[in-house]
């Protein structure tokens, strides 16, 4: 048996020497402490770059086979009323769609921008109707003019002197206020024989296009109830354009105004429950596009108005806007832990783009560049999203053309495969021994040298 040991000591690798024949030095002492250090310091080195997470990035080709792709959004639009905002689609195979979807939602905005009221899912134009039997307009001005003419220099006092004033502000050239000319005379006409205390006036805006302005009308025409120079509560008059109901309107509101002068209370309980109309509306839903080149644009239109290009400005803030499916907060947060170059799903959030000149719009060129994200074993940590490179500049138009505030996009087919890239655990083993190992090895060959010099009793 002892025979066995001694050939199994024969293959012993670490080979111990006697302790009697070992010898302790100042240098060696020194030495010993500074590897230790030296050892420490690189494990502590080590140990974070094994828990440091890498990432790798390789681009392959999109295998997303889906035919349509969502595009989700929430834009304010500070300067246009609901009843006129549309979305519309189109794309290079020929897809197009006036007043898309029925996912897009408009809030109607109160003057500091804050949501006041629902406009519908969707909300579509109606058509109005609008009387056409009556006489030409120049017959119906030989018994006088009933809709008295107002302009810039005798409007404010007119409006301020007379309790209730409904205006008429129109354009010659729109086709709307010349279908309106001849029933909003017959209207006035019968205003003055049932002798009620409302004065029906009209203000030509292409030649009044500075108190137009001021009024803010957008499209034409827009008739306005005032009461002593301000407007009244949902003053605006959308409803058809007949005399039956022009006449009806009239005396709703004389009726509600009565009620206000026993109950001034009601008017000021009104008051701060509703405030008066602002031409600003936030549109909030998604699209599915087809995955092709194409564009969703917002913009002014109705059926039954012709719009006043000077007044309409399109100029809004992006509250939100990606594409695909909505992310789970799982998902935000795990791509919140990356690097911002790795997640720039919707750069365009909550930047204004504000337009101070008319007949001008934003334009934005969207690039979609499909991300896979491989951020662990888990299937919740792998899943897809788009990054979004953006564009825009201001886009000019002719006086003639109505501004639209338009996205083009555009849809890589090379998708980008984004890889966390964790260290093994046999790895950092591997680093270690290396560490502890080479460190031992260099400061032996250290201390020989040191050794060598300091031979002979010649010591620090």
């Amino acid at each position: 048996m002892s025979s066995y040991g001694s050939k199994f000591k024969g293959l012993d690798l670490f080979v111990k020497i006697p302790t009697d024949l070992t010898e302790a030095t100042t240098h060696g002492f020194i030495l010993s402490i500074s590897a230790v250090v030296f050892m420490v310091t690189l494990f502590f080195v080590e140990f974070s770059a094994f828990l440091t997470v890498d990432l790798s990035t390789k681009v392959a080709m999109d295998m997303n086979m889906g035919s349509q792709l969502r595009v989700n959004f929430n834009i304010t639009i500070h300067d246009l009323h609901c009843d006129f905002v549309e979305v519309n689609l189109r794309d290079a195979i020929g897809t197009r769609v006036m007043n898309v979807t029925p996912n897009v939602e408009k809030w109607q905005l109160d003057s500091d921008g804050v949501r006041r009221m629902y406009q519908g899912r969707n909300r579509r134009h109606y058509e109005i109707d609008t009387e056409d039997h009556h006489p030409h307009i120049d017959v119906l001005h030989e018994n006088g003019e009933h809709a008295i003419p107002l302009d810039t220099a005798n409007f404010e006092a007119y409006t301020k002197e007379h309790e209730f004033t409904f205006v008429d502000f129109y354009a010659p050239w729109c086709i709307w206020c010349q279908r309106l000319a001849p029933v909003w005379e017959v209207f006035a006409e019968e205003i003055e024989k049932t002798g009620q205390p409302v004065v029906i006036a009209k203000v030509d805006c292409v030649a009044e296009s500075a108190l137009c302005a001021r009024q803010k009308i957008q499209a034409f025409p827009t008739l306005r109830f005032f009461r002593h120079e301000e407007p009244v509560n949902q003053g605006d008059y959308r409803s058809d354009r007949t005399v039956q109901n022009l006449l009806q309107f009239v005396t709703r509101k004389l009726d509600l105004e009565s009620q206000y002068k026993e109950w001034p209370d009601a008017r000021k309980a009104h008051a701060v429950n509703w405030n008066t109309d602002h031409p600003g509306c936030l549109v909030s839903g998604f699209l599915l596009v087809n995955r092709v080149p194409g564009n969703f644009h917002i913009m002014a239109y109705s059926k039954n108005h012709n719009l006043n290009t000077a007044a309409t400005n399109l100029s809004l803030t992006v509250n939100h806007l990606s594409f695909g499916i909505p992310l789970t907060d799982d998902q935000k947060g795990r791509l919140d832990k990356l690097d911002v170059t790795y997640h720039q799903t919707n750069p365009l959030d909550a930047k204004p783009f504000i337009v101070l000149e008319q007949h001008k719009a934003y334009h934005h060129y969207i690039k979609i560049v499909p991300t896979n994200y491989e951020l662990g074993k888990r299937w919740r940590s792998r899943f897809s999203a788009y990054q979004l490179l953006s564009t825009d500049q201001v886009m000019e138009y002719n006086v003639a053309e109505v501004p639209q505030a338009r996205f083009a996009y555009d849809i890589s087919p090379m998708a980008v495969v984004v890889r966390k890239e964790d260290r093994k655990w046999y790895d950092f083993l591997t680093s270690l021994c290396g560490i502890i190992g080479g460190t031992f090895t260099v400061v032996g060959l250290i201390d020989g040298f040191f050794g060598e010099m300091f031979k002979g009793g010649r010591a620090f």
